[in-house]
């Protein structure tokens, strides 16, 4: 078993969490109390990634460059990543601006069959001598055999590591063994992985990951994100000390930044509300909840409804307008039929 490097997602992934508006100053304050704690990476942005903040996604409350520069100035163990969907950003205004600020590494994600898109940024990053990794998101829609197709495309580009994403914290511990076993037996590069809390599996799945070969581990201080949140850093460095498996990090420190500053950062406490279940068990994107809910809302319509209509027609991120159609559809119909039933229609 090879060193786990941690990616720390805290000032990306959570901000979903807070409607993106994170300032410079949190962020100032956050890489401050975060520097040499052992973490290989900060990555920092929107939610969404470069060039992502806009009406349909969110707007943020600071620019890609300004939360960028706020980090780089405070980071010096530690690289500053950040975080890419190409169709959301351009590499002339949003990547190569983002390296010339101070970024270290850069995540380029994709839906996990279409690995191509991501061929000219990667390629790109690694020209600039920058470390680039591939993400592939919404792994469970795909069968390890294909998710090795994806990454060993990614591993040609350049990519330094292949990270499996569980956008929608859809997966069980036996999937995350198998395919992060496949992906490490078919790769050269290091595989990693991204959980989400949706089914209360996020810890145990990163941990299940790193017994079956992964060797990097995206999480959030406090389990910050989209969602019912990400793998929760500091608990699982603490089940990985009582387990006597060599982190590097610096527990207490991620215990002080947790309380200190993670606490101060959050609207309310990260939990697996009903709406976070549902989008789990129905295998859907996590920050889809705040437009579910609106919609929902708007067309007198259940929230859990939509996202098994969504599950049903494995809408995937990006695909945001949908949900208005799917709500718009079940007003329409004003169907009696109960979760349950709707829900068998998935499996």
């Amino acid at each position: 078993m090879g060193k786990t490097l941690f990616f720390d997602s805290t000032l990306r992934d959570g901000s979903h969490a807070i409607g993106h508006q994170l300032t410079t100053d949190q962020i100032t304050v956050y890489c401050s109390q975060a520097e040499g704690a052992g973490l290989h990476t900060i990555i920092v942005g929107h939610g969404n990634g470069l060039g992502a903040s806009s009406l349909q996604v969110g707007l943020s409350k600071t620019t890609d460059l300004e939360m960028l520069t706020a980090a780089r100035r405070q980071l010096q163990q530690t690289r500053l990543g950040t975080f890419m969907i190409p169709g959301f950003g351009t590499i002339k205004e949003n990547l190569a601006p983002a390296l010339a600020a101070g970024v270290d590494l850069v995540c380029i994600g994709t839906h996990c069959t279409e690995a191509d898109v991501t061929r000219q940024h990667i390629e790109f990053v690694r020209e600039q001598g920058k470390e680039a990794y591939g993400v592939l998101m919404m792994y469970h829609m795909a069968t390890p055999p294909k998710l090795l197709e994806e990454a060993l495309k990614m591993q040609s580009y350049g990519a330094l590591g292949v990270i499996l994403m569980d956008s929608a914290g859809a997966s069980l511990p036996e999937m995350v063994t198998t395919t992060v076993q496949t992906l490490v037996a078919g790769l050269q590069i290091p595989v990693g992985f991204h959980a989400h809390n949706n089914l209360s599996l996020a810890v145990a799945n990163s941990y299940t990951a790193i017994k079956a070969g992964a060797t990097i581990i995206d999480g959030t201080l406090r389990g910050l994100g989209a969602g019912a949140g990400n793998c929760q850093l500091e608990v699982l460095a603490g089940l990985l000390v009582k387990e006597q498996i060599e982190t590097g990090l610096n527990l207490y420190q991620l215990m002080d930044v947790s309380e200190q500053v993670v606490t101060a950062l959050m609207q309310k406490p990260q939990e697996i509300t009903t709406i976070s279940l549902i989008s789990g068990m129905a295998g859907v994107f996590s920050a889809f909840a705040p437009h579910v809910k609106k919609a929902a809302e708007r067309f007198g319509v259940d929230a859990r409804d939509i996202f098994v209509e969504l599950g049903r027609r494995k809408i995937i991120g990006g695909q945001e307008d949908f949900i208005v159609e799917v709500a718009m559809e079940l007003a329409e119909r004003k169907k009696d039929d109960n979760i349950s039933y709707q829900l068998e229609a998935l499996s």
